[in-house]
């Protein structure tokens, strides 16, 4: 609670209670938009404008504009004074007595907002504390004119910039420098490009006079200018850019320099554009909106209409190699959108590819709960079934409209989690994924493990679409709608951009009799039955020795549990024997790294969890104790823009769609490999225990029997992280402290308080 705030809420609420219109605010001292309303309201009342609204509007801006500048010595209406004065309190700026005059002292918090605003100058180059109807609407509002948690100073440098260069333009309005790329943000981008391209009106909308400006306005290698800096600017609002393990990351400049060029590379890429290293219009459209360019080539579409083989035919002509198929339609429904008897196999005839959909309404935020997302799961893995749909295959669930951020916490997040529990129960023969907005899909698949998202882009003026970057997990774009005719036959079609690598690749078969991780289980088998041909040694372990070899054997891991066996991985090589890297979880639909995984096991088979379950030892170290000192070292890397390690913990630890070096298939690596390892350890071969761990159950609790067989509880989940981070009691947990860490602040000098929210984190997480 500020008592400025409560002082401001109080005043407004006395002084204008009784006005036509207006609503009170809560007095609680806390800062919100009903506190702002009502502040804008008092000055609506002061500028004579009756009933008042909580909008600061047209009518309120003109008004404003009669009065010319406020400041220093302005005595019009002490009461205006007086409303800016509190609204500079609720921004967090000091704004005098209250009294209503404009003294040194709201100077000096109006020049303080303006350098924040970066607009901080006069026409005259003199720094300026005047107040005019722009700067008015920006001290009643809630945006931050400081680096928020999650924003970065590199974004907020860009939108003082912005600021700066375009608020005196009619079409503009001053925006946040909170450090976040934001709706507000793009559309401000916007207009400040169209008033560089030369647009009569520009409004923030992406129209055929912007897109044919933008075709005349390719940027490469060498230039330089306004256009240089703009684009630059969009291509850090759309960072980073995954491309394998690497985030690429990008500046504002005024020249296109070569390390523009290569990040260029990498989101063409990304994004499914030919990669010509230039700001060319399909690269300047998918900087600006979720559609990017509507008019580019699409390999993949989706429809509610039945493909025929006639449709078919000219899909396939046409070079669409996959088509998304809705596996259910509501009993009310007169769409009529269900996949028809024999239409699968129509489509795989022509040699394309099917993604299903399941819709049930998905239009309103009332469809979406807890237990409609299960029931609905229930009923998809049924349908899902009766097609013949392959173990592993994602079937995409929709939300279907706008859904602010409100929504999806409320709402969206548990229904998905619902979904998650309707498929589990059924084993989890299917794996989720989410068709939505980009803020949708990347909520989604953040906080219900979704495997693929599938971006409404088309619509393009969503709140979800505004402001936010292609999610790391998309695998579908989906770009246009139009009509299609084939001889006298019509139907309506959605063009798709189908993200090919690493993206879904769909299903190309139905009832096909193997699963995603048959093909790593025969591997196993097969090299398990090498090593009993081999004669020496534990065979499990040498399994284990094998597959890892490659990228889990250089000195760190000698000291740390031994060498592998070089005879034994001469003797396998020379039968044939490659290391299989990575198969696909059937329970999540995520990549499993192999060589992580079962150097994993091999360090907990070789030195077992301690007795005491709180101590820590070398077998950790080759799991989630090794990865969890690494993750340090990222948040140390990030220590300016996240001084929390809860907070930094709560957003990219084990998170699907962030890379860090304990990403979410980390985790599940360290799981399977420990769980693994136990079962050997009790007697189980390595075999055995990969194919009850992946074709039965095992990996449906494979988080809840980690947590419960080697943390326990939150408590000694904790205790466990400090102990990793900072003991000194264990030579090879010391070395990996310092390998590992490397030339960072060491955890144990670090200060308790700030040490222990990180480890918070990780016992959340």
């Amino acid at each position: 609670m500020d008592p400025k705030v409560l002082a401001a809420q109080t005043w407004v609420n006395d002084t204008y209670g009784q006005v036509l219109g207006y609503q009170p605010c809560p007095e609680d001292g806390h800062v919100g938009w009903s506190t702002s309303y009502s502040l804008i309201m008092a000055l609506q009342h002061e500028l004579g404008i009756s009933p008042v609204v909580a909008s600061f509007g047209p009518t309120t801006v003109a008004r404003l504009e009669a009065l010319g500048e406020i400041g220093p010595g302005w005595n019009v209406n002490s009461r205006i004074v007086r409303i800016i004065q509190h609204g500079l309190f609720c921004k967090g700026y000091w704004g005098a007595n209250t009294y209503g005059e404009f003294d040194s002292t709201t100077v000096d918090g109006v020049r303080d907002l303006r350098v924040n605003m970066g607009v901080p100058y006069d026409a005259a180059g003199i720094s300026s504390s005047t107040v005019n109807a722009k700067i008015f609407r920006c001290i009643l509002n809630m945006d931050a004119y400081v680096v928020l948690a999650s924003g970065t100073d590199k974004v907020r440098v860009i939108q003082q910039w912005l600021n700066g260069r375009y608020w005196h333009k009619d079409a503009y309005s001053i925006g946040p420098c909170d450090g976040i790329y934001s709706r507000d943000v793009q559309k401000s981008f916007l207009i400040a490009l169209q008033y560089e391209l030369g647009i009569a009106a520009p409004n923030g909308y992406f129209g055929s006079g912007t897109q044919a400006g933008l075709k005349t306005h390719t940027v490469r290698e060498g230039d330089s200018g306004i256009f240089v800096e703009l684009f630059s600017a969009a291509c850090v609002f759309n960072e980073p850019v995954p491309v394998g393990d690497v985030l690429w990351r990008s500046a504002q400049r005024s020249v296109f320099d070569e390390q523009l060029a290569q990040f260029v590379a990498a989101f063409q890429g990304f994004s499914q554009l030919s990669v010509s290293k230039e700001g060319d219009f399909p690269t300047w459209a998918q900087l600006l909106v979720s559609m990017g360019d509507p008019e580019r080539p699409a390999n993949g579409c989706d429809t509610r209409f039945e493909i025929t083989a006639s449709r078919a035919e000219w899909l396939a002509n046409n070079g669409y190699q996959i088509v998304g198929r809705y596996i259910f339609d509501p009993p009310d429904s007169s769409l009529d959108k269900e996949i028809k008897p024999g239409e699968l196999a129509t489509i795989f005839d022509a040699g394309m590819r099917v993604l299903p959909i399941y819709q049930d309404s998905a239009r309103i935020l009332a469809d979406f709960t807890y237990a409609q997302g299960y029931q609905h799961a229930l009923n998809a893995h049924e349908l899902a079934s009766g097609y013949g749909f392959n173990r592993g295959t994602v079937i995409y669930f929709a939300v279907d409209y706008d859904a602010t951020q409100e929504d999806i916490t409320a709402s969206i997040i548990p229904y998905f989690q619902g979904v998650q529990g309707g498929l589990a129960y059924n084993g989890k023969q299917y794996v989720h994924g989410v068709y939505g907005s980009r803020n949708v899909c990347a909520n989604v698949t953040e906080k219900t493990f979704a495997r693929h998202s599938f971006i409404s882009g088309m619509s393009w003026g969503f709140s979800g679409n505004l402001g936010f970057p292609l999610p790391t997990n998309w695998s579908y774009n989906q770009i246009k709608e139009f009509e299609v005719t084939v001889g006298s036959d019509q139907f309506d079609l959605d063009n798709d951009v189908w993200r090919i690598e690493n993206g879904d690749p769909g299903q190309s078969s139905v009832n096909a009799p193997i699963g995603p991780a048959d093909e790593f289980i025969d591997y196993v088998d097969r090299l398990y039955d090498c090593a009993l041909e081999y004669g020496t040694g534990n065979p499990s372990q040498l399994v284990m020795e094998y597959i890892r070899h490659v990228r889990y054997n250089d000195w760190k891991w000698e000291g740390l549990i031994g060498a592998v066996d070089d005879d034994f991985i001469t003797y396998a090589n020379g039968r044939g024997f490659t290391v299989m890297t990575d198969f696909q979880d059937p329970f999540t639909g995520y990549t499993v790294g192999t060589e992580h995984l079962m150097a994993t096991a091999n360090a907990q088979l070789l030195v077992p969890q301690p007795e005491n379950p709180k101590s820590v030892n070398a077998g950790d170290i080759g799991g989630w104790g090794g990865d969890l000192l690494t993750f340090y070292a990222d948040w140390r890397d990030a220590a300016d823009s996240y001084s929390s390690g809860y907070t930094f913990c709560m957003e990219k630890l084990a998170t699907p769609g962030v890379t860090t070096s304990f990403g979410f298939t980390d985790l599940i690596e360290d799981a399977d490999g420990y769980l693994m390892a136990r079962k050997v350890m009790a007697g189980t071969d390595i075999v055995t225990a990969v194919r009850q761990h992946y074709n039965e159950d095992g990996g449906l609790r494979r988080f809840s029997d980690y947590y419960q067989q080697r943390f326990t509880s939150a408590d000694d989940c904790h205790f466990l992280a400090h102990n990793i981070l900072t003991a000194a009691d264990d030579g090879k947990v010391v070395a990996a402290q310092v390998g590992l860490i490397g030339m960072h602040e060491p955890p144990a000098a670090m200060p308790y308080s700030k040490l222990e929210e990180f480890e918070s984190g990780f016992a959340d997480t």
